[in-house]
């Protein structure tokens, strides 16, 4: 079927939804109009392998959601330079199992007035030093080659004050400055603040930022330089729109939606997670369905998972393919300072009842720091109170409480309200960068025992996992963000140090830390991609253990039965339970009855029972 044929049938069967939803919003026709007649010209424009991507994907919607999924986060400079150089460097990351790879933002942004490339000043330009559109769709034709997926940030809430629409509007432009939202009277921002919390209270406290040569409040959700798009324009949603699929056209086949929750702004709300933000993520699933429909939207929603849900949409009426499991990551980290599992045990629950179409995207760490946004609701029950509570947090993991060997910094620590965010890497907050400096073999043993068995436990998990490159060679912190005059008031940056290719090279050297990581990460990876019971269609509970230490995972399809217990607990503890038939071990191949078996501290058991099959057949 030609492009033409293929995108009127596509059209066709989101027209009158989608127009309807438009004209809801908008009550433009003549708007609604030059977005149908832009979506044909992309879908024109969009290359003949990248159209064959969407046609097979067409025929398998859920090519995702299969257990051979594994994602890496990486920013371009610090992994390889610039774009050419990650190119060079997909047979490293093939080597890590790796098959969908996260470029952090690379498109062009100011220095120093970046926020790590999340305020864009040109959604058509690549920052220079790390190449161009063409170096962008050469790498994606390369990955594509080798049956690799390439996802980047879309930055919707926002844009630079050096974007070209900001420069118009500080100009006085008022087609321009209708984009964004400009007050002369500060009695409408004042309004607004009553009920709209602040993202970085701290570091860039308020929600508005006062342009003294114009006399105007503009909004500033995040950072005076960043400044909030106005979608009650439908000029706004439509060249936003067509920067969606132009930047879709370059290859990519993941598309991450920045800050989706704060997109739609009314005065009297928190102008968060408004209904009309639906309506615009709705349209655009249908936008990408349209024309290039092998496309998948990642929401970035930081929020409990059940709250989180709205975003996926309906069976019907789809919005995002994926969610990030934000609130997990950081209870996890909870887990492992508390050495208590029964809050991870309760979200885990809620995460497992919900449709199995629901993909959340899990991860230890990430680019930005951590946000202890927990259910204190729940652990005010357990006499955990908020405050006192995040304050043991951050004290633990910058390794200020007793016994703990975590290292990392804080970041936007507030005095006013005792609240802390913290920043490092998965490598030093579980204790190898301690350890190291100590010289203490033992301690690095137990600390590279930790990060196997979180990692194990994240590949457990229902979803996609996604490592952050440097995870896979246990990298720690890096404290050279301090000698940058641009980087240095911004600790994010301990955990966005350049990647140790030096290090890497030891992945293969017997004993050391890298090649202990990286083939224990290796061989986990390889038993979830050959396994189906780590499929999405499988059904995952967890399992009560008897032990508040030890978390345990069961998943199950018609042909196994796997049990995953994970130690959260430095000591040794049994895992209370009695299962029928024998389990295979499946990291060290051993058979036999499990009945309370001993969980190592910080230690975990990946164990298999065939249901259709003996162990003896298993084993052979």
């Amino acid at each position: 079927m030609k492009t033409e044929e293929l995108f009127q049938k596509r059209l066709k069967n989101h027209h009158d939804e989608l127009r309807w939803l438009y004209m809801e919003l908008y009550d433009n026709s003549a708007m609604f109009a030059e977005l149908c007649e832009n979506m044909y010209r992309f879908a024109q424009d969009r290359a003949a392998e990248f159209q064959k991507l969407d046609r097979e994907r067409e025929k398998d919607p859920k090519w995702f959601c299969r257990n051979d999924m594994l994602g890496m986060m990486l920013y371009i400079d610090n992994f390889a330079g610039n774009l050419k150089g990650v190119r060079e460097k997909l047979d490293y990351l093939k080597s890590c199992n790796v098959n969908c790879i996260h470029l952090m933002p690379f498109l062009e942004s100011p220095k120093g007035r970046s926020d790590g490339g999340y305020a864009v000043a040109d959604f058509g330009r690549v920052q220079p030093e790390l190449g161009t559109m063409e170096d962008l769709v050469e790498l994606s034709k390369a990955c594509h080659k080798m049956h690799m997926n390439l996802c980047m940030d879309f930055v919707m809430n926002h844009t630079s004050e050096d974007h070209e629409w900001a420069r118009k509007a500080r100009q006085g432009d008022g087609e321009y400055m209708s984009r964004y939202f400009f007050f002369d009277n500060p009695a409408i921002p004042q309004e607004y603040d009553r009920t709209v919390p602040q993202v970085f209270p701290t570091t860039a406290p308020g929600n508005f930022t006062y342009l003294k040569e114009m006399g105007s409040y503009v909004m500033t959700s995040f950072y005076p330089y960043q400044w909030d798009l106005n979608y009650r324009n439908p000029r706004v949603f439509n060249e936003m729109m067509y920067n969606f699929l132009y930047l879709a056209n370059q290859g990519m086949d993941i598309i991450r939606i920045d800050a989706v929750p704060y997109i739609w702004k009314e005065l009297g709300t928190p102008c968060r997670n408004l209904q009309k933000v639906h309506t615009i993520v709705r349209m655009m699933r249908m936008i990408g369905e349209i024309v290039c429909p092998g496309v998948l939207l990642l929401g970035e929603v930081v929020m409990e998972p059940e709250k989180v849900v709205p975003y996926f949409g309906t069976v019907e009426k789809p919005e995002c393919h994926m969610l990030y499991n934000v609130t997990t990551m950081a209870t996890t980290w909870n887990s492992v300072a508390t050495r208590d599992v029964r809050l991870l045990k309760r979200q885990m629950d809620i995460v497992s009842s919900l449709p199995k179409d629901y993909i959340f995207l899990n991860y230890l760490r990430c680019h930005d720091d951590i946000g202890w946004g927990l259910d204190y609701g729940v652990l005010e029950d357990w006499a955990m109170e908020e405050v006192p509570h995040k304050q043991f947090l951050n004290l633990y993991f910058t390794g200020k409480y007793p016994g703990s060997e975590s290292r990392g910094e804080l970041y936007n620590d507030d005095p006013v309200t005792m609240d802390a965010r913290f920043c490092g890497t998965t490598a030093s907050m579980c204790g190898v960068e301690s350890a190291l400096y100590e010289e203490n073999q033992e301690k690095l043993a137990n600390a590279i025992r930790l990060d196997l068995m979180l990692h194990a436990y994240m590949l457990t998990q229902s979803g996609i996992p996604m490592l952050y490159s440097g995870d896979e060679i246990g990298q720690v912190n890096d404290y050279a963000y301090k000698e940058d005059p641009l980087k240095r008031e911004d600790s994010r940056y301990i955990h966005r140090g350049k990647f140790r290719w030096e290090l890497a090279a030891k992945n293969q050297e017997p004993g050391t830390l890298q090649e202990q990581i990286f083939t224990g990460l290796s061989q986990l990876e390889q038993i979830r991609r050959t396994r189906k019971v780590f499929d999405s269609s499988a059904d995952v509970y967890t399992y009560d253990v008897k032990d508040e230490a030890v978390l345990g995972i069961l998943r199950e399809n018609e042909e196994e039965r796997f049990l995953g217990l994970f130690n959260f607990s430095d000591e040794d503890r049994t895992a209370w339970l009695t299962e029928e038939g024998e389990f295979t071990d499946l990291i060290t191949g051993a058979c036999g009855t499990l009945e309370n078996p001993v969980v190592k501290g910080h230690g975990f058991l990946w164990l298999s029972r065939q249901i259709s099959k003996n162990c003896l057949k298993t084993c052979g």
